[in-house]
């Protein structure tokens, strides 16, 4: 989904938006992309979209100060920098193609330790990141290889292609002062700038951030370590823990496209209600295996648990509940980093307009979880930090003169035997879903 929205600098409202949802295309199993063209076109139509609206609203489309950009981290892009055009479809960061090449760098480590870099780079050696992207790219497709032999090969992830087509790619043209992406931009949003803060943000997948300061912190249990934000050329960088979860609203678009039980994605909260439970059905969505904190891509997505009494709503809950658990399990490994147990979880992305899974969520985890009434907090945050850029300053980042974004507040509502009983099962189908498929064989 592309999505721009114009904020008013004083008071932090949508003046008005845009979205264009970009469709994915499965060419083999595992296999996961999207057309660049289509992406940077979705974004110009945006673009044209929203300064319509403006001029509708009698607003000076010049009065636009910055341009803040978050974007898909790790879906990967290769193109030519003299004629513009992509070597390769967009390899979406959920995609399981490299798991042969993942495989071979692991079994070249020492000790076949997927952790042997995590000292460097903070992270495992996964699927997920983009380098073993560019690794397969060019390993497996011949455009990709001779322009990089030729010195014409362009590489980088959406943010990267957005601004390269935008400006040209010369330095002239727009002036981008932020770029950001998804998760990190939570970090950023106007309620949540002190460093105990832990957000989750529930899109297409699920991620969940722990503000750890100006000092990078190695997680013993499955988190990622990260550049959280750096505010100015001489200002430290703060650094974060996170956990990634490869599929949460992803899970309910499956539920559309794939089994057709729901026709649209707000169709789902309905459906599970009816059942208000899940009577023992437990769905694990490793579709692109299990990221964080197991980092296993040999996983594969189960359904454990049926009877001839189970049916589509309780599926539907089901689903639910595996995004809900599927957090829970990244928060007990930051309380385990940290050691400071949470108080409560501030949230951010599409799915929280989800009234049963953020009820849900607070059930499972045990704490109170906060929902701006303003779902996407991750664009304002984006706005914020390019209106904030050294020669824009159009916004006072100091919590005492930010605008106030008013909240939804969720308890739990069961006990705790049953939360713990419901979660250990869960683990116990996580565990069915573990080495299912290799790329050994057979």
């Amino acid at each position: 989904m592309t999505i721009l929205q114009v904020f008013n600098t004083k008071t932090a409202e949508i003046v008005c938006q845009h979205q264009v949802e970009i469709n994915q295309s499965f060419p083999k199993e595992g296999w996961v992309e999207e057309d660049p063209q289509e992406i940077i076109q979705s974004v110009y139509e945006c673009i044209e979209r929203t300064c319509e609206k403006l001029a509708q609203l009698n607003v000076d489309v010049s009065s636009i100060k910055a341009v803040g950009v978050t974007n898909q981290r790790e879906t990967t892009v290769v193109w030519d920098k003299e004629t513009g055009v992509p070597l390769y479809s967009a390899i979406v960061w959920l995609d399981l193609r490299t798991q042969s090449t993942v495989e071979n760098l692991i079994n070249k480590a020492p000790g076949k330790d997927k952790n042997h870099l995590k000292h460097k780079t903070g992270l495992p050696i996964s699927t997920y990141f983009s380098a073993v992207k560019l690794r397969w790219l060019l390993d497996n497709v011949d455009e990709v290889r001779q322009a990089v032999l030729s010195g014409r090969a362009m590489f980088g992830t959406v943010d990267s292609w957005i601004i390269w087509c935008l400006t040209g790619g010369s330095s002239g043209g727009v002036h981008c002062t932020d770029v950001t992406n998804a998760s990190r931009t939570m970090l950023f949003n106007i309620h949540t700038m002190d460093w105990d803060s832990e957000l989750c943000r529930y899109g297409t997948g699920c991620f969940m951030l722990k503000n750890t300061g100006t000092t990078p912190v190695i997680s013993d249990h499955g988190l990622l370590t990260t550049v959280a934000y750096k505010l100015g050329r001489d200002v430290p960088a703060c650094y974060a823990l996170e956990g990634s979860v490869a599929i949460a609203g992803a899970v309910v678009r499956w539920l559309r496209d794939n089994l057709g039980i729901i026709k649209s994605s707000a169709e789902i909260e309905t459906l599970a209600a009816t059942a208000g439970t899940s009577y023992g059905c437990y769905f694990v969505p490793a579709f692109s295996g299990l990221y964080a904190p197991y980092w296993e891509p040999s996983a594969r997505g189960i359904i454990c648990g049926l009877t001839q009494f189970t049916n589509k709503s309780h599926l539907a809950f089901a689903a639910l509940e595996a995004v809900c658990f599927q957090t829970r399990e990244i928060l007990d490994a930051m309380n385990q980093d940290s050691r400071v147990p949470l108080a409560q979880l501030q949230v951010d992305g599409g799915m929280t307009s989800n009234r049963l899974l953020m009820q849900l969520q607070a059930d499972i985890l045990g704490v109170t979880v906060v929902r701006p009434t303003m779902s996407e907090t991750t664009a304002l945050g984006a706005a914020m930090a390019a209106g904030a850029a050294e020669g824009v300053n159009v916004w006072n980042l100091r919590s005492s003169h930010l605008p106030k974004v008013t909240c939804e507040m969720y308890e739990p509502q069961i006990n705790t035997d049953e939360s713990e009983f419901r979660f250990a099962r869960w683990k116990k189908a996580v565990q069915r879903s573990m080495k299912w498929e290799t790329t050994e064989a057979h």
